[in-house]
């Protein structure tokens, strides 16, 4: 969602960030959603090159996500997938009802999250793009 709304689709970019779910490869860590999120923006401030600069906006935006997405991480206690999900990632049947039914926790819990998250990063790169625009004008 985040390259098609930067107008870059990067099949290189999608398989690196393709072990961000279960917190980072199953390990139950950070939530994968928050990590895809921070590398878009990336994407779009970051440096093209090792000795190039970033954007001075990508350090605020990437902070300001990173703040939303902790509110809201608030009633799972943390932004930890283990929290979130509350599976054990090698764990077979708790994976299993996992990914089942629409009553189940990735129904109820993640995909409801995943898109908040979306919709977040969607205002944050929205009024970059305001700003940007504004400048321009100037």
């Amino acid at each position: 969602m985040g390259q098609e709304r930067l107008g870059i689709v990067n099949p290189e970019v999608i398989k690196a960030v393709g072990a961000f779910g279960g917190g980072i490869a199953s390990t139950g860590n950070v939530c994968g959603c928050l990590l895809g999120g921070v590398a878009v923006l990336s994407q779009a401030t970051g440096k093209d090159t090792p000795q190039g600069r970033e954007h001075p906006d990508m350090w605020r935006l990437t902070y300001k996500l990173v703040r939303r997405f902790q509110k809201l991480c608030e009633p799972y206690g943390g932004i930890e997938c283990r929290r979130i999900a509350q599976v054990d990632w090698h764990d077979r049947d708790q994976v299993r009802a996992f990914y089942r039914g629409p009553h189940s926790r990735r129904q109820q819990h993640c995909a409801p999250l995943v898109a908040a998250t979306a919709e977040l990063l969607g205002r944050i790169l929205d009024a970059r793009d305001k700003k940007a625009g504004e400048r321009e004008k100037e």
